[in-house]
């Protein structure tokens, strides 16, 4: 069974109430639990955390580093400007899809770059809460290829 960590930045523990017009609808928990049956189907565990601060996502990837098989991460903010959330995945040596809710190709100019995209095996943006499903679906696939 593929362990799977999915990690949240800033402000994604206020998904379902900040700008709903641009995030959805869709609850932290809700997404959650949608990702818990996708995961039952895929035959992975998973492991939640969310924080608002770069440094404890940070040493949260480095506490977990041995154990987990495989990453799913939706950096939030730190997405365009932290070098050192870029350099932690790195550090990992294991495969991480990146997912963001939004599209963030078509948004401000400022989101449209992505540092950590170059040390993830996918980018999953504009899909809304269902992005994440998506982003598990090609993390375990990968996962199952490298496998064999």
């Amino acid at each position: 069974m593929w362990q799977v960590y999915v990690i949240n930045g800033p402000n994604l523990n206020l998904l379902g109430e900040r700008e709903p017009g641009v995030y959805g609808r869709t609850s932290l928990q809700e997404l959650a639990k949608q990702l818990r049956d996708k995961a039952a189907e895929l035959k992975c565990s998973l492991r939640f955390f969310q924080s608002n601060s770069e440094g404890d996502i940070i040493d949260y990837l480095h506490d977990h580093r041995v154990e987990l098989d495989g990453l799913l991460i939706n950096p939030g903010g730190l997405t365009h400007t932290s070098i050192a959330l870029r350099d932690a995945l790195a550090a990992l040596g294991r495969p991480a899809v990146e997912v963001h809710i939004s599209d963030i190709s078509s948004r401000e100019a400022f989101r449209q770059h992505s540092y950590v995209r170059d040390v993830c095996i996918a980018q999953i943006s504009g899909q809304g809460a269902s992005g994440y499903a998506l982003a598990l679906q090609t993390l375990v696939e990968h996962l199952e290829r490298a496998q064999t």
